[in-house]
């Protein structure tokens, strides 16, 4: 085998490896969206209103365990030598970001089973009485109410933060290169949850709690976007070349309007009317929530990819 080793960067001379495509961008944003949804099926837990008739919990365990395969899914397409990916699960490293989150993933799903059992919806109910009866007596045990809603909300913190750690773990990929990335993806996918579950809920109150919560993590978002310019900005020259991508760069345009401006700022001003009663509430602020939060980790990761350490 031959290595060479080239101290030249020139892009219009030299090959530009492009690992990811639109694979791994899809994957965070159904992992970050699920984890977002098992915060919020704990937090409901926790509250008692997977008893309410009408609450929406009774379709995020089963909608969470759908999206979450479809994120597997993508994320296996991706895989260079598929045949081999059970390898993953004979060992465990702890040094290993992609360990962590192939066994994260793996313990998501009796999570969200669990929660599925104490909130069988109406038509399985009626359909599978045996289900029903099984579902009732888990409700009754409180012990085991309080173990699914933690197991919910620590597992999709987890999830959440990792999808952010996968890329801040890369030091090759200076634009990566931060601690604040894996608290952003988790507040992206918090919103994002709130956004879809504000928008599938029928119970006015729900709506209301969903909408108001995800104003609130659009703000964090929105810190955390600015924590993570600022490390970027004040760190080496490397960094600041990296954030230039987004500042003048190629990347500027469809970051600055599209994530911030319409996938935060505007749903963010639609719905802090919405909650004020000012105007009504409409389906039109959650999808572009939705649309954001998959347009930055679309952004995210080509960018990233395109910043390198060396001379620029």
């Amino acid at each position: 085998m031959i290595e060479f080793t080239n101290t030249r960067a020139n892009h219009l001379v030299d090959p530009f490896l492009h690992v990811w495509g639109w694979e791994i961008p899809l994957y965070l944003f159904l992992g970050g969206l699920v984890a977002g949804m098992m915060a919020i099926v704990g937090w409901f837990l926790f509250t008692g209103r997977h008893r309410q008739t009408h609450s929406v919990m009774a379709l995020l365990p089963g909608l969470g365990l759908v999206l979450l395969s479809l994120g597997m899914g993508a994320l296996f397409l991706d895989l260079e030598h598929k045949p081999y990916v059970w390898r993953l699960y004979t060992t465990f490293q702890p040094s290993s970001p992609m360990s962590w989150g192939a066994w994260i993933l793996v313990a998501v799903y009796p999570a969200l089973l669990g929660a599925l059992l104490l909130s069988v919806p109406t038509f399985l109910r009626e359909r599978f009485p045996a289900l029903a009866t099984l579902s009732d007596r888990l409700r009754a045990q409180a012990p085991v109410v309080r173990g699914i809603a933690a197991a919910n909300l620590s597992l999709g913190g987890l999830l959440g933060i990792y999808t952010g750690i996968l890329l801040s773990a890369m030091g090759a990929r200076p634009l990566w290169n931060s601690a604040v990335l894996g608290p952003l993806f988790l507040a992206s996918g918090l919103s994002s949850a709130a956004a879809l579950v504000h928008m599938m809920a029928r119970d006015r109150s729900e709506s209301q709690l969903l909408a108001r919560a995800d104003n609130r993590f659009l703000q964090t978002e929105i810190v955390l976007l600015a924590l993570f310019f600022i490390g970027l900005l004040t760190a080496t020259q490397v960094h600041i070349r990296a954030a230039g991508l987004l500042f003048g760069g190629p990347f500027t345009a469809v970051f600055w309007v599209g994530v911030v401006g319409v996938g935060i700022a505007l749903p963010l001003f639609i719905q802090s009317l919405a909650v004020s009663h000012r105007i009504r509430h409409t389906p039109v602020a959650p999808l572009l929530v939705l649309a954001g939060g998959l347009l930055l980790r679309f952004v995210i990761v080509h960018a990233g990819q395109v910043s390198r350490w060396g001379p620029g």
